[in-house]
């Protein structure tokens, strides 16, 4: 069994489905209009009201996944939670009724699952499609091929932030409107010109706001269903004279759906305008079923994530035969004390393993401080298969993997994770300085034993001996960590 809940800014949505020859059949489909993001106040923080609103359908949800493996497992936050200052405490929270981990996603990160959703619903063409996904806080424009994407794109204009800054009252009219499109004009000339260049042969909506604008030009008899300029234009004229969103029930739009209905035309009309877009389709795949392709790549391992890593390697021009000895020492001293560190999951394992690659990757920019550099490039870079959360333990690792292990390299770390982290990150350090001599050794049969705040390895005899660089490298270690309260013990048999 497979599950993905995507918590959108307008509506929350889960997907339960199961995998049968390789093949995702649908089992259950849910939806429930949350509007997390109309709960933010004036300083970005998630009401109370909102927050228990949301509990209270993820419970729902939870029900339902009761039983489904970890591995099998997606929940994701999209632009409300990147935006809300008390996300963490909200997750928490979401975390404890679901029982599985959520996790926050980037706008480009969010844009590659939508188009992974949707070009496996779609007829395996090869020319290329743009695909536009409307949610509650952001928008997503993607330009792919097949099921690559070739282009990625989010940018911060929803149905329910356009709601709430142009249709408030429900009144539509046509100053409000012209305001609504001209914003979202604004919004689309970074990318006008780029994603007109590069170009497409057809053009794809996959969010609920476009399938009601389809619905609606098919209930007028504008068009058959199809979404055309001429149509928008048409619709455009109707909405005004209707003057109130009260009205659209007349056109079959549904209650939940009314007050956004004019908000997410005037974004779909921004684009058509800005892109020169004369015609589209609607498409049900969207975040979750990508969700569900993402997790049968995990499976089968083929992970976008490695594809990610290894690209960052040749990019940056990293050492990849020194990483991948780095790594093989610090996933042989790991397998030692995962179990006495509380370490023994997939993902602390993949956190180490690729900050062991990339350990380095900030010697592109200067051997002065790079572990540094190397930290800022992995914490903001867009990095496709990756949550905004494990891109900062990525980057926390890199950040603390030489020097000083002071406590600035967790300083934006929170509480809970500081110890997962720590020990990972000593685990890190000790394999970096056995690779330090950088002469592609295996790595020596060492053994390990983890205690709280103590770790004792134990080297082969004679290994010391004859490494005399590498003895005094673990011995300003253990200056390093006594700093912090942890000791460092080393000895021979």
């Amino acid at each position: 069994m497979l599950a993905a809940i995507d918590m959108g800014s307008n509506s929350f949505h889960m997907v339960v489905a199961r995998l049968v020859h390789g093949e995702i059949r649908t089992v259950e489909k849910m939806g429930e209009k949350v509007q997390l993001g109309a709960g933010l106040d004036p300083y970005n923080r998630l009401t109370e009201d909102v927050q228990q609103r949301a509990l209270d359908c993820l419970s729902r949800f939870a029900q339902r996944l009761q039983g489904t493996p970890p591995e099998g497992v997606q929940i994701v936050g999209t632009n409300a939670l990147r935006v809300a200052r008390n996300a963490h405490d909200f997750i928490a929270r979401a975390e404890e009724v679901l029982g599985y981990p959520v996790e926050v996603i980037a706008g480009r990160e969010e844009a590659r699952l939508i188009y992974l959703g949707v070009s496996h619903t779609l007829s395996d063409d090869t020319g290329k499609r743009l695909v536009i996904d409307i949610g509650g806080g952001s928008t997503e424009f993607i330009i792919g091929q097949r099921f690559e994407p070739l282009e990625l794109e989010s940018l911060h204009m929803g149905c329910v932030s356009f709601r709430n800054r142009y249709f408030p009252d429900g009144k539509i009219t046509r100053r409000q409107m012209d305001k609504a499109i001209t914003h979202a004009e604004q919004e689309l000339q970074n990318i006008r010109q780029h994603y007109r260049s590069v170009g497409w042969q057809s053009a794809v909506g996959s969010s609920g706001s476009i399938k009601a604008i389809a619905h609606v030009l098919a209930t007028l008899k504008i068009t058959d269903g199809t979404i055309n300029r001429e149509g928008m234009e048409e619709l455009r004229k109707r909405l005004v004279a209707m003057g109130n969103v009260d009205k659209l029930a007349e056109l079959g739009v549904r209650q939940d759906r009314q007050s956004i209905f004019p908000a997410g035309f005037a974004i779909l009309m921004a684009a058509f305008r800005s892109l020169d877009i004369q015609a589209m389709t609607f498409a049900d795949g969207a975040l979750r079923e990508g969700l569900l392709y993402d997790i049968v790549g995990r499976i089968r391992h083929e992970d976008v994530r490695e594809r990610t890593i290894t690209a960052l390697q040749e990019r940056y021009h990293v050492d990849q035969a020194h990483g991948a000895m780095v790594e093989k020492t610090a996933i042989a001293a790991w397998k030692q004390v995962a179990d006495q560190w509380g370490l023994r999951t997939t993902a602390d394992e993949d956190v180490l393993r690729w900050a062991c690659r990339l350990h380095e990757i900030g010697l592109t920019i200067s051997h002065s401080q790079y572990h540094k550099h190397g930290a800022y490039l992995l914490r903001y870079s867009d990095l496709p298969g990756f949550s905004q959360p494990f891109q900062k333990d990525l980057a926390t690792l890199v950040r603390g993997h030489r020097r000083k292990f002071s406590s600035a390299v967790f300083e934006d770390i929170e509480p809970e994770d500081k110890p997962r982290l720590t020990y990972l990150c000593i685990l890190l350090r000790l394999a970096v300085l056995i690779q330090h001599p950088r002469n592609l050794e295996e790595p020596p049969a060492f053994t390990l034993h983890g205690h709280e705040k103590r770790l004792v390895i134990e080297f082969p005899e004679g290994w010391l001996d004859n490494r005399p660089l590498t003895l005094a490298d673990l011995e300003n270690e253990r200056e390093y960590l006594a700093r912090q309260d942890f000791s460092l013990e080393i000895s021979g048999p």
